[in-house]
């Protein structure tokens, strides 16, 4: 060390700052070691993240993997001159101010890693829930915690830096107030969007028909709106706000359509005959497979009918597949009451009723 510093023309009794030059460069040394030291394992770990990407491993090691990828080189820098630092003798003044830079750098790795591990945890269940969903809950939860994350990283940085906290909370507070009169439609719609998120009423993919007069299949639902692709193609974008103050009926998550089902035959129809309708009925739909029989009956009579009403119910909510179910029990019956001889009412033609809506959106 000595020979180093006399190819300089120094000597160790040098001083510098308060300091003999032989304790500077220990600190150099000390402070070299350890970043390097630091910068190895981290590069290490992230070697080992990658040829592992594909293997599954224990949630705990996974999350440790990815805060790793998150560490950033300043606060290890920060950390190793902390290291070295104490082999100095510094002035409270220089004190403070490495003090400040690493709590400042500390402070942001912390705020990064807290991100990082809340998002892990909110994928985690997203992935164990199977709701498809649930990335947009991610998305959502992951916004308000980032905001409030790095608020308070924000606050303990401020107050590192000597500025009074509290007084640019009693300002922030007051203007806060100013700001969120102003806002206020953009918060409406991001605390709906939260509500969306947490309750859960439609998820994209659904088919849904408002009362406000819109439908439509949803596409994507955001932090402010959500927008749903209508029957004749385009796009409908909605706040949130308006969606969670009005009825909506969800055609996504129909488990089965119920269909009232009601024909008329003419006056003159033979007793015999129309004994046999319900029959006749109920062969019909429990020829199509895709229906379940529930009821046929002769429920009166009209000025132009002997009016029957029968209800079956088909088994998922796929428009389509009611639609053919639809059509097949219709021909049936058809060709049921043409080979039996009985005639419909000619002012009274086949009806098909849901319980729900004629015809949800596509």
């Amino acid at each position: 060390m000595d020979s180093l510093l006399r190819l300089f023309g120094l000597s160790a009794t040098t001083t510098l700052y308060g300091n003999p030059l032989a304790d500077w460069c220990y600190a150099l040394g000390l402070g070299l070691v350890t970043f390097l030291t630091l910068l190895t394992v981290r590069r290490h770990l992230l070697g080992r993240a990658r040829r592992y990407a594909g293997v599954e491993l224990p949630a705990g090691v996974q999350l440790l993997l990815r805060l790793v990828a998150r560490t950033r080189i300043l606060p290890l820098l920060a950390v190793s001159l902390l290291a070295g630092s104490k082999y100095l003798e510094l002035g409270s003044r220089a004190e403070r101010f490495t003090s400040a830079v690493l709590v400042l750098a500390v402070t942001l790795q912390l705020g990064l890693w807290l991100s990082t591990a809340i998002r892990y945890y909110l994928e985690q269940q997203s992935a164990r829930s199977g709701d498809r969903n649930a990335q947009t809950m991610v998305t959502l939860v992951q916004f308000v915690a980032n905001v409030v994350i790095w608020s308070l990283v924000g606050l303990l940085a401020l107050d590192n830096l000597g500025i009074q906290v509290k007084a640019l909370l009693t300002g922030l507070g007051i203007g806060g107030i100013a700001v969120a009169l102003a806002v206020q439609n953009v918060l409406g719609d991001l605390l709906a969007s939260l509500s969306i998120a947490l309750d859960r009423p439609f998820g994209i993919g659904d088919a849904l028909v408002l009362d406000s007069g819109y439908a439509g299949t949803v596409e994507a639902i955001g932090i402010k709106s959500t927008r749903l692709r209508s029957v004749s193609g385009e796009q409908i974008v909605l706040a949130n706000s308006e969606l969670v103050k009005t009825r909506i009926r969800n055609y996504g998550r129909i488990a089965e359509r119920r269909s009232v089902f009601r024909i008329g035959v003419a006056h003159g129809t033979p007793a015999a005959l129309l004994a046999r309708v319900p029959g006749l009925v109920e062969a019909a739909i429990v020829a199509c497979r895709a229906a379940r029989f529930e009821r046929a009956h002769l429920v009166g009579f009209s000025n132009t009918s002997v009016d029957y009403e029968a209800v079956y119910v088909v088994a998922g909510g796929d428009y389509r597949a009611y639609l053919d179910a639809q059509q097949a029990i219709s021909l049936a019956l058809a060709a049921a009451f043409e080979e039996a001889g009985v005639e419909f009412a000619s002012l009274t033609p086949l009806a098909h009723t849901q319980a729900h809506l004629l015809a949800p959106p596509a």
